[in-house]
């Protein structure tokens, strides 16, 4: 018997047939001995519709607000399953994350776990309850909700299996797995059957959109291991877990990521302290650099670069707006046609070659390569955004990634879904 908590999201639970799916999978867990909890994203594009109601209302909602409104979505989604389950004949009790035990500190909208307290899920559990958690939710302090941010119900799954120590915690979403990169852009790419915390985390904070890097980060420190698999399928998905069995291979994956910007100051002083107050007050605003790039000083005067979240751009403007003019700089402009491309491998720290391959790679596509930055395990290169894919396939193919099958989207009906996953039965 084991104890499992199984998150699902949003495509999972989109409409009643799915989520009644949702809840014949967890009854076949309770049915075959294992203990069960659940945890639930909101249903399909909720989260997107209410920020979009929010901005009818107010361009600007505060953050306050708008936590308590997104925190709606869950909300519906978990008594929606709870009910599944009863009217299925198995007895189920939704928590939100406050009666969960999930305390934050109170940054609205990107709010981190500070404490879990999971006496009543444990209870229910003990009851004989199938208890049903919202994700991407807390509670600060004050008594105050807050959310965790994109993918936020992953990080809370997995603070809910280290809560209850489980033996696994299953991610279920529309992707069967971790692949050597997203197959929508390289068909040729491989389904992992397990990657290293360290390998999967720098995957995810380059813009592998399977599971949230917040996650990774909670589970490499607790040592929970994470299951990323298919929510339509019985099959084995992947592994994220810490093996000293696991080959160390050289590059495990590519990820892409779009959704940054470069931001490039221009005319700075270049004198002692002037990054720092730029990277100070960007850090004070929550905004989430990325690479730096600081060009050669020429009459004492340079250019600085970085990257950040596009959604992170609001605030980045507002905070140079208010420093440009005391640290003498002339203006600032913003590429929003960017993109960045990332090699990762655990086995990159004791193979030398893997830049010059990578960049050769890129200067034979006729690939311009605006920024790079390293770490032991990851090189990470700024293209074009119209070179991305480009970038993606021929990076994939040079370090050998490609396998011989080619990857088949499909997009199925919830009667197909059901019927492949009682084939699967």
């Amino acid at each position: 018997m084991a104890l499992i908590v199984a998150k699902f999201g949003g495509t999972s639970v989109a409409s009643p047939e799915r989520i009644k799916n949702v809840a014949k999978r967890l009854i076949a867990m309770r049915e075959r001995g294992d203990e069960v909890v659940a945890v639930v994203s909101a249903m399909g594009k909720t989260t997107d519709e209410l920020m979009s109601l929010a901005n009818a209302i107010n361009t600007a909602p505060p953050a306050r607000e708008l936590d308590r409104l997104l925190s709606t979505g869950e909300q519906v989604s978990m008594t929606l399953l709870a009910m599944a389950l009863e009217a299925a004949g198995h007895r189920a009790m939704s928590f939100t994350g406050r009666q969960a035990g999930i305390r934050t500190n109170d940054f609205h909208n990107k709010a981190k776990i500070a404490q879990v307290h999971n006496d009543r899920v444990k209870k229910a559990l003990e009851a004989g309850y199938i208890p049903v958690v919202a994700g991407f939710q807390g509670i600060d302090e004050l008594g105050d909700i807050t959310t965790l941010g994109r993918g936020g119900s992953d990080t809370t799954a997995v603070a809910i299996a280290w809560g209850i120590d489980a033996d696994v915690c299953e991610i279920y979403s529309d992707v069967d797995g971790v692949y050597t990169t997203d197959p929508r852009v390289a068909p040729r790419a491989r389904k992992l059957d397990a990657i290293s915390y360290d390998d999967m985390l720098e995957l995810s904070s380059a813009g592998s959109g399977v599971l949230q890097s917040r996650a990774v980060e909670f589970a490499r420190k607790w040592n929970v291991v994470i299951h990323a698999r298919s929510a339509f399928s019985d099959a084995n998905g992947t592994y994220i877990k810490e093996d000293p069995q696991m080959e160390e291979a050289v590059i495990t994956g590519i990820a892409h990521d779009t959704s940054e910007v470069k931001v490039t100051i221009r005319g700075v002083p270049d004198s002692t302290g002037v990054a720092a107050r730029v990277f100070s007050a960007l850090a004070e605003s929550m905004v989430n650099v990325d690479m730096i790039i600081q060009n050669i000083s020429e009459d004492g005067i340079t250019d600085i670069s970085f990257t950040c979240p596009e959604a992170d751009l609001g605030r980045a403007e507002s905070t140079l707006d208010g420093i440009l003019s005391e640290i003498g700089a002339r203006e600032y402009e913003v590429d929003k046609d960017i993109a960045k491309v990332s090699i990762v491998g655990t086995g990159m720290k004791s193979s030398p070659g893997v830049s010059a391959k990578a960049f050769s790679t890129l200067g034979d596509d006729r690939i311009n390569i605006l920024a790079i930055s390293t770490s032991p395990i990851r090189l990470s290169m700024v293209v074009d955004a119209a070179q991305a894919t480009q970038a993606v396939q021929c990076l994939h193919t040079a370090f050998g990634l490609d396998s011989e099958s080619v990857f088949e989207e499909t997009q199925l009906s919830a009667e197909e879904i059901a019927a492949k996953m009682q084939k699967g039965r």
